[in-house]
């Protein structure tokens, strides 16, 4: 689970809905991604980050510990 970008989106208060038509997909594409079930194009990962004010390092990028 992509628990970085699902977060990121509760906290700026947008439904899985809400992020899907700022980005100009399907709500269930935005389903698949915080599922890791799909991995998103790199225009997709920046049309994201840009709706929840995030980097691509905030939200897609694992930190080492999570390794």
């Amino acid at each position: 689970m992509n628990y970085k970008m699902k977060s990121a989106r509760v906290e700026k208060g947008y439904s899985q809905a809400d992020l899907a038509k700022i980005c100009q997909v399907s709500r269930q594409t935005i389903i698949l991604i915080e599922q890791e079930k799909f991995n998103p194009s790199l225009n997709l990962c920046r049309a994201i980050c840009k709706a929840l004010d995030r980097t691509l390092n905030d939200l897609f990028w694992e930190d080492e510990h999570e390794r």
